[in-house]
């Protein structure tokens, strides 16, 4: 039953993404989420005096307590009315981001092709790098990296936990991720006390970064055999290099995919980063190429939406 559910929510997301007319309404789970962390924060970890290891255990406890005992009850709830599943499958597609994660880099796109001005303004709403300092190649780049990065915690990593634990296995991965946005950056007040939800993160994300990784390389298949060749021979060689334990993973695969050089010199908070490359290919990008990131992304969800719903049609 998860398989179709989680293709259910798949289809669905993906065209119709989550309603503005709603959002404006009700806000967003994934905001609702965010406050209750920011509540968290604020009790177990005032700024006055920084919180422990064991405070942000926690407070992790406390957070995975609350959201996945109410998203239980609901699906619980949900289990026993007729097509109660549909009623799941639409309830996750507020944690799933296909639309968003795809409009939000084609902005980009769109506003390179303005300006760099322009480029720089959409890109700055997707990553936390300086975006003053970065040229028509560094927009393209972040824009195309944050793709890689966001298809794997926006839409795989949530369809494998949706997959695995229904309602309450994606509400759970989401809150988790949430979690380590807001809390697990090591920033001096955050350092111990987000030790164990960055920590967790990154375990929960395992096997939807390869998973995410490897859905390019195949994708990367459509556009010619040598790119997947490429694709995979990036993933074996690059994503251990990255300081993520994961990014490196569809980050590499999208950049052998594409030809081109992810990672490198970075700036945040006017602080010079210089991380390892992903892929081999060309430096200088453009919106072309994030077009071509667009288009390997589609297909890529295609491939996922495609599988899961096979073997829930077999199943």
């Amino acid at each position: 039953m998860y398989f179709i559910v989680t293709a259910v929510a798949l289809i669905i997301e993906r065209f119709i993404g989550y309603p503005q007319a709603l959002h404006r309404i009700i806000g967003h789970p994934v905001e609702w989420i965010g406050r209750f962390i920011a509540w968290l924060d604020r009790r177990f970890n005032p700024p006055e005096k920084p919180a422990s290891r064991i405070a942000g255990v926690l407070a992790l406890l406390a957070l995975l307590l609350v959201t996945g005992g109410i998203a239980f009850a609901v699906a619980l709830l949900l289990r026993s009315l007729p097509f109660g599943w549909l009623a799941e499958a639409l309830l996750a597609t507020a944690f799933l981001a296909q639309k968003s994660l795809r409009d939000h880099v084609q902005a980009v796109a769109d506003g390179l092709a303005v300006s760099l001005d322009e480029g720089r303004r959409a890109v700055s709403r997707i990553v936390g790098r300086d975006p003053q300092a970065l040229d028509r190649s560094g927009v393209s780049r972040a824009a195309l990296e944050s793709l890689a990065e966001n298809a794997s915690d926006g839409i795989v990593a949530p369809a494998f936990w949706l997959i695995i634990g229904g309602l309450p296995g994606i509400v759970l991965y989401k809150a988790i991720n949430t979690a380590d946005s807001m809390i697990g950056h090591k920033s001096p007040r955050h350092l111990s006390f987000g030790w164990a939800s960055a920590r967790l993160d990154d375990l929960v994300n395992i096997p939807g970064a390869r998973i995410t990784g490897l859905l390019f390389a195949l994708a990367a298949g459509f556009i010619g055999r040598a790119n997947r060749k490429a694709s995979f021979e990036a993933m074996y060689r690059d994503a251990d290099r990255h300081v993520s334990p994961n990014a490196g993973w569809p980050e590499a695969a999208l950049a052998g995919a594409l030809a081109i050089r992810l990672g490198g010199r970075r700036s945040y908070g006017g602080r010079e980063v210089d991380l390892a490359t992903m892929g081999d290919g060309k430096d200088e990008l453009d919106q072309v190429d994030i077009e071509r990131g667009l288009s390997l992304y589609a297909r890529a969800l295609t491939f996922l939406t495609v599988c899961v719903a096979l073997v829930a049609l077999l199943s």
